[in-house]
């Protein structure tokens, strides 16, 4: 057998052998193409997933139509059964209190050491409120005497901050040798200015008729949260003479004040701090002439108290 022959049918072999497996690859696909339409698998296939695919989607439809059902007759039956167990309602009227010490100290000069004490504070609510204001200072030395006042006010909210008063105030003067004092009614504004300077003004006519008025005001610096600058002005006038009382008419004096605090917490607040009061015009020379000071600068230290 020669080269050639051996070559030809080897070639005509593996060509005879391809077309034999693609022939049987054909015929496998055939029958299960014929299977699967004989038993209607694919359908029953589809027809499943869509069975349960409907079955869910309904399930859940009527389940949600059933929860809100049964929401909406809760929520027909709630508001009576909820009455019923209400709590009780918060009291828009409700009464508070405060009170501030804002001076008490002592205070001590080249002329007189004394206790001074100057407290406000109020029990009502958000528009009407009742204040009680004092204010006052006792000598060491037994005959120098002091001075108190008082006032009860009836306080009416007017403006956001601020607090129109009227009341009464009385005075007294007392001593070794020295016992008066007198009422007044009183009408008034109290108050935070803009920049949060609190303001507290009055107008005073007392027992006999006699006017005058007094103007004070003071803001709290804030050197750090706990150290506080606390300046003070006051100034108080009047319209006619009183020599009883050693008040002229006019300017009567001019106060100034300086108290630096430390908070220890809210509620107390030790300080010290200068203070300088100066009788002025008439009421400078009645007190030249029983021979009192006029002029009296004194180192304060105290403690302040909010409650």
């Amino acid at each position: 057998m020669s080269l050639k022959t051996i070559i030809y049918s080897s070639f005509l072999t593996g060509l005879l052998s391809c077309i034999n497996f693609l022939t049987d690859v054909s015929t496998v696909k055939s029958e299960i193409i014929q299977n699967l339409e004989k038993f209607k698998l694919n359908e029953t296939i589809i027809n499943s997933n869509q069975d349960i695919f409907t079955q869910d989607f309904g399930e859940n439809i009527v389940t949600n139509e059933s929860l809100n059902q049964e929401f909406a007759q809760q929520d027909d039956e709630t508001p009576n059964k909820d009455e019923e167990n209400w709590p009780s309602p918060i009291e828009d009227d409700e009464i508070f209190w405060f009170l501030l010490v804002d001076q008490l100290e002592y205070r001590g000069s080249d002329s007189k050491d004394f206790f001074r004490w100057d407290i406000e504070g109020w029990v009502g609510g958000d528009y009407e409120r009742i204040w009680l204001k004092t204010e006052g200072e006792v000598a060491f030395a037994k005959d120098d005497g002091g001075e108190a006042e008082i006032q009860l006010l009836y306080g009416y909210l007017i403006a956001p901050f601020w607090d129109l008063q009227v009341g009464l105030r009385y005075d007294r003067i007392y001593g070794s040798e020295d016992d008066r004092g007198r009422a007044f009614a009183v009408i008034g504004l109290e108050g935070l200015a803009p920049d949060l300077y609190e303001v507290d003004t009055a107008l005073f006519i007392s027992e006999n008729g006699d006017l005058s008025a007094r103007f004070q005001v003071e803001q709290e610096l804030l050197i750090t949260q706990k150290l506080i600058l606390q300046p003070r002005f006051e100034i108080n006038v009047a319209a006619q003479k009183v020599e009883n009382f050693g008040i002229g008419s006019g300017v009567n004096d001019i106060e100034l004040g300086l108290r630096l605090r430390y908070e220890i917490n809210r509620n107390y607040a030790p300080y010290l701090g200068i203070n300088w009061i100066r009788l002025v015009g008439e009421t400078e020379n009645l007190a030249r002439k029983d021979g009192e000071s006029v002029d009296n600068f004194s180192v304060v230290g105290g403690i302040r108290m909010l409650f």
